[in-house]
C-alpha cells in the first residue's frame, strides 16, 4: 500500500467520510474532495473525481477495518440456553418482515393501501408471548434496534428476547435500555425462600433491583414486602420513600392501614398525600372515616325545596387535621380554595357515605338530583375520582348513564379522560357495550379515547359501531384523514374476521356534490388498507399456529 493509504488507514481525520459524502453530493466541482494524508487535491479540477473515489476507497477499508490493532480483549461469554419453544417457520419469516418494515404515520392519514407493520409488531409480540415462543437468534439485533426507538414495544420486545437481550445489551451500548429494564442487569431476584438474599439485595442493592424486589415480593407476600420496608423507611431519601409506598398499590389491603398511617406524618409532602390515597381507597381505614364525616358535614338535601335538590357548603377553612390526612392547602391557579377543598374531601369518603347522608338514595338517584349554587360539577367530579380509586363500578355506572343520553358526557363524567377512567372500572364485555352505544349515538368525534380502554379484539357489537359510524362520515364527504386515529385504531382492534363484511366498502362510491374533492376514492383506499391489514393480522394468527420450526441454537 502506498505512504498515503498507510496513513489514511492509520491517521483519518474523524469527519473524513461525511466531507467525502459533501462532496459526492455536492459534485467536485463544486466542492474539492479531501484528500487523505494531504488536505485537500491540488491540481486540474478534472482530477478532482478520481480523488474522490481513490480517497473513497481507502475510507472505506478504514472503516470495514474497525478497530486499530490492539491486545485481545477475552472472549465473551457464550449466550445463555433459551429453553423456550422455538417459532413456527413462517412466524419468523413474518417476524423478519414486520422488523424490516419503517415506522408508517399510522391510520387513515396514510396514503396506499399496504399495511403499516410496524404498527402490527406489538400485536404479534403480544401472541408469540401467550403462546411461550422464544425468539430466533438471528433478529435479535433487529428486534433491539425497534424496542430502542419505541419505549412501548420494550416490555413486550425484551420478554420475548428473553435472557440473550441482556447478553447482547452488554456488547452494545445502543442497547443499554435493557439492563435498565432488567432488575441487575439480567440476575435473577432472590427466591421466595431466600431470606438472606432478599435482605441482602434490599439494603446493597441498587435502587431499581429494590424496587423490583418490594413489588416482586408484594405479589405473593404482602406483608412481608411491607414488613421489609420498615427495616429502613426512616433512612430512605424522600423520592425514594415515594417509589416504594406506590408499590403497596399491590395487594392494598387493611393490614396496611397501620403503616400507613405512620406515613401521613412523614416530612415529604407528596409522600403524605400517596398515603392519604391509598387509606382513601380502603373504605373501612380511619382516614377515610374522617374524610367522610368531614364530607357529610357539607353536602345534604334541602328538604325544604318543592324539587328535592343538593345543597353544599363547602369549607372555610383547611385546618392542620385536614392537612394530615393529605389534603393539600394551597389551590392551584383559577381555582377557588373553598371548592379545592371540598373536592379533596369528597373524592376520598368511601361512596357508601352518600346513601347513608342523603336519604337511603341509590347512587344513579343520587346523581340524577339537581345541585344548588353550581356545585354539581365539583360533587360530581369528586364523585368520579372516588368511583375509579374505590373501583366501584355501581358509581361509574350512575355517573357514565346510559351512551345514549343527549348529552354526550353522561350526567357526572366531566370530560372523556374522567369517562375513560370510570370505563376502566367495568367489565370488558360492559365496556365495549357502552361505547358502541355512544358511538351509535354520538358518533367518532369523541369516541377515540373512550376505544383505548377496550378490549383487543373488539366485541362484534363494538366493531360494528365503529364501521358504520366510518360508514356514515363517509357518506357525508369529508375526508378520511378526520379519522385517521380511529381508522389506525380499527386496522389494530377490529376482528379479523370482519375483513369479508367490509369490501362493499372498498369501492369507490358516487360523490355528492357537496362532498370533499376526492374524498370517495380516499375513502376507497383507506378501507382497502384496512381490509388488507385484517388480512393480514388472520395470516399471521395461523402462521404462529403452524408446524414449529427447529430449535434454536444456543449461543448467538
Amino acid at each position: 500500500m502506498s505512504s498515503t493509504g498507510s496513513t489514511a488507514t492509520s491517521r483519518s481525520a474523524p469527519n473524513s467520510w461525511e466531507e467525502l459524502v459533501t462532496a459526492a453530493l455536492l459534485g467536485t466541482d463544486r466542492r474539492t474532495p479531501p484528500v487523505h494524508g494531504h488536505g485537500h487535491a491540488h491540481g486540474p479540477v478534472r482530477q478532482a473525481p478520481v480523488a474522490l473515489l481513490d480517497a473513497a476507497a481507502v475510507e472505506t477499508v478504514r472503516r470495514r477495518a474497525g478497530l486499530r490493532p490492539a491486545q485481545a480483549a477475552a472472549r465473551p461469554e457464550p449466550a445463555p440456553q433459551d429453553s423456550r419453544p422455538a417459532l413456527p417457520a413462517a412466524a419468523a419469516r413474518r417476524l423478519a418482515l414486520l422488523l424490516a418494515d419503517r415506522p408508517g404515520t399510522g391510520g387513515g392519514g396514510r396514503r396506499g393501501t399496504a399495511p403499516d407493520l410496524m404498527e402490527l409488531l406489538p400485536q404479534w409480540l403480544a401472541a408469540a408471548n401467550a403462546r411461550g415462543f422464544g425468539a430466533p437468534p438471528q433478529v435479535l439485533p433487529a428486534l433491539l434496534d425497534a424496542a430502542r426507538g419505541r419505549t412501548d414495544l420494550r416490555p413486550a420486545a425484551l420478554t420475548f428476547a428473553g435472557a440473550r437481550a441482556v447478553w447482547l445489551a452488554r456488547l452494545n451500548p445502543d442497547w443499554r435500555f435493557a439492563l435498565r429494564a432488567t432488575p441487575g442487569g439480567g440476575a435473577a431476584l432472590p427466591g421466595p425462600d431466600d431470606e438472606e438474599g432478599t435482605r441482602r439485595l434490599w439494603q446493597e442493592g441498587l435502587f431499581a433491583e429494590r424496587v423490583a424486589l418490594l413489588s416482586a415480593l408484594r405479589a405473593h407476600a404482602p406483608a412481608a414486602a411491607r414488613e421489609l420496608l420498615t427495616t429502613t423507611w426512616p433512612t430512605e431519601r424522600a423520592e425514594d420513600r415515594l417509589m416504594f409506598l406506590d408499590s403497596l398499590r399491590s395487594g392494598l389491603g387493611p393490614r396496611d392501614e397501620p403503616f400507613l398511617e405512620q406515613a401521613l406524618a412523614d416530612r415529604s409532602r407528596n409522600v403524605r398525600a400517596t398515603a392519604a390515597e391509598l387509606l382513601s381507597a380502603l373504605p373501612d381505614s380511619a382516614l377515610a372515616g374522617r374524610m367522610a364525616v368531614r364530607a357529610g358535614a357539607c353536602v345534604a338535601v334541602d328538604p325544604m325545596r318543592q324539587t328535592p335538590t343538593v345543597v353544599v357548603e363547602a369549607p372555610h377553612e383547611c385546618d392542620a387535621g385536614m392537612e394530615r390526612d393529605g389534603v393539600v392547602a394551597k389551590a392551584p391557579a383559577g381555582r377557588g380554595e373553598r371548592s379545592w377543598w371540598f373536592g379533596q374531601l369528597a373524592e376520598a369518603a368511601p361512596l357508601a357515605t352518600w346513601p347513608a347522608r342523603l336519604g337511603g338514595r341509590t347512587p344513579q338517584e343520587l346523581v340524577a338530583l339537581p345541585v344548588a349554587d353550581d356545585w354539581h360539577g365539583d360533587l360530581h367530579a369528586a364523585w368520579c375520582r372516588a368511583a375509579v380509586r374505590q373501583r366501584n363500578a355501581e358509581w361509574a355506572r350512575a355517573l357514565l348513564g346510559t351512551p345514549s343520553a343527549p348529552e354526550a358526557g353522561g350526567p357526572g363524567a366531566v370530560s372523556l379522560a374522567e369517562r375513560a377512567k370510570l370505563l376502566g372500572t367495568l367489565s370488558a364485555a360492559e365496556r365495549s357495550d357502552w361505547v358502541a352505544g355512544f358511538i351509535a349515538t354520538h358518533g367518532l368525534s369523541e369516541a377515540f379515547q373512550l376505544l383505548g380502554v377496550c378490549a383487543v379484539p373488539w366485541s362484534e357489537p363494538l366493531g360494528r359501531a365503529v364501521v358504520d359510524a366510518l360508514d356514515i362520515a363517509r357518506d357525508a364527504g369529508s375526508y378520511p384523514w378526520s379519522f385517521s386515529g380511529v381508522m389506525g385504531l380499527a386496522e389494530r382492534c377490529l376482528d379479523p374476521g370482519q375483513a369479508s363484511r367490509l369490501e362493499g366498502l372498498t369501492s369507490i362510491p358516487e360523490e355528492a356534490e357537496d362532498a370533499s374533492p376526492g374524498a370517495g376514492g380516499y375513502w376507497a383506499e383507506a378501507f382497502q388498507r384496512l381490509v388488507t391489514t385484517l388480512r393480514l393480522r388472520a395470516r399471521m394468527a395461523e402462521e404462529l399456529e403452524s408446524r414449529p420450526a427447529q430449535s434454536s441454537p444456543s449461543g448467538v
